[in-house]
């Protein structure tokens, strides 16, 4: 076979397949009819919640709430049809009167392309459904939750939270009159944090006894119930002191009364809270035995379970005495260059605290006395200068007060003055 003959009769294959594409295609769109049931539609009532309320009416239980459809179109669109998106819709916004009625639905389809090729009937070929309409009645009942469970070691439950407060039911008298509550359930076995749920609700009358059926419609189809779950912490009070050279913790005798409290909060805000600091003490305003008082302060959005709002600081030194020492050795710091410094001070009453031990160890010849010429280094002549008090051994000695001495300042080229 030549390859003109081969190359037409693929062609020849090629045209004939094309064309049964393009006749099964058509004939399943356009030509291959089907159709499909679809039974107990739920009808919704446009305007139910809303309008008819408004109008102090309502639908009663004698309401048709579904229909059936037969569906009728091209085979391959109604395949693509999910029939659990078919929607029908009935507007209640005509409705301004008691008693049994008619409306009429119409039929919403998920996409454009069905409500245009597809044939929706009804087996009574009529899309009118009967109604019952009655007075409205409401009425709010009291929203009661059952907890269930207990919320994990170390943590406590808070005040528990119902939005609604109480829940709007309406409906005829004689129903609605009939509910003494609502209740949902909550479980919160082993929480550790906040419980935040939407949950169902049963009514029931006086007895006890669930309610069921009827006409009565709740404003809120669900409950949000929000339960605070805090961690509890057992904190202690402490004190933080500013401690100096003689007047160290160490020699503190102190109380604090509570010595704690328990507390209690998100797990988020006491996770790096180990104490509750009452004060900054500066120990060098301690005088004899003191008693103190303070206000409990909590991290913020915290509980105090102990109740205690104050705590008391009595503190008194153990051991403290305080004498005096005669400093003779002189020394100066920062001298100007090209100056002459002679300290006209020869002796210096240094008043030291500590514990009697540590200050019994210090001697007259321990003391250095530093003139500091810092302030008055372009200066020249006599003057009187602060001096820092050095104390050269290991005991925890502090110095009382603050002391000067006396200085002259000269050029290296002048002779030192005579005293």
């Amino acid at each position: 076979m030549s390859s003109d003959k081969r190359r037409s009769s693929f062609y020849l294959v090629i045209s004939i397949l094309v064309a049964v594409g393009i006749w099964v295609y058509v004939d399943l769109t356009q030509g291959i009819t089907a159709s499909k049931e679809v039974y107990n539609i739920p009808i919704e009532f446009q305007g139910e919640d809303t309008t008819l309320a408004e109008r102090g009416l309502m639908l009663l239980a004698d309401s048709e709430t579904t229909i059936d459809l037969k569906l009728e179109g091209a085979k391959l669109i109604l395949a693509q049809l999910d029939t659990s998106k078919l929607r029908v819709q009935a507007d209640l916004s005509a409705v301004t009167e008691t008693g049994v009625q008619t409306v009429t639905c119409r039929v919403v389809y998920p996409e454009y392309k069905f409500s245009s090729r597809l044939t929706a009937t009804t087996p009574t070929n009529s899309f009118n459904i009967t109604i019952d309409v009655g007075e409205l009645y409401s009425r709010e009942v009291e929203i009661r939750c059952d907890i269930q469970g207990t919320v994990a070691e170390g943590y406590i439950a808070g005040e528990l939270q119902l939005t609604p407060e109480k829940l709007e039911l309406r409906g005829p008298q004689e129903q609605v009159d009939a509910v003494s509550y609502a209740k949902v359930s909550l479980n919160i076995e082993d929480a550790v944090e906040t419980v935040d749920q939407a949950l169902p609700y049963v009514l029931y009358n006086e007895a006890g006894e669930p309610i069921s059926g009827g006409d009565i419609h709740a404003v809120q189809d669900e409950i949000r119930v929000v339960l605070p779950v805090d961690v509890v912490k057992e904190l202690p009070l402490e004190i933080d002191f500013q401690e100096y050279p003689g007047l160290s913790k160490s020699n503190v005798s102190y109380k604090i009364e509570p010595e704690s409290i328990m507390v209690s909060g998100e797990a988020s805000l006491l996770s790096g809270v180990d104490r509750l600091v009452l004060d900054s003490f500066d120990l060098s305003q301690l005088g004899g035995s003191e008693v103190y008082h303070y206000v409990i302060q909590l991290p913020e959005g915290c509980s105090n379970l102990s109740g205690v709002t104050r705590a008391t600081l009595t503190i008194s030194f153990i051991d403290l005495t305080q004498d005096t020492r005669t400093a003779t050795d002189f020394q100066a710091q920062n001298v100007p260059e090209g100056k002459t410094v002679t300290i006209l001070t020869d002796e210096l009453a240094v008043r030291i605290r500590g514990t009697s031990a540590d200050v019994a160890s210090v001697q007259d010849g321990d003391i250095t006395v530093l003139a500091d010429l810092q302030e008055i280094s372009g200066a020249s002549g006599t003057y009187t200068v602060p001096a820092e008090i050095l104390i050269n051994t290991g005991a925890d000695v502090g110095v009382v007060g603050t002391y000067q001495v006396t200085v002259t300042i000269s050029n290296s080229t002048e002779e030192d003055p005579t005293p």
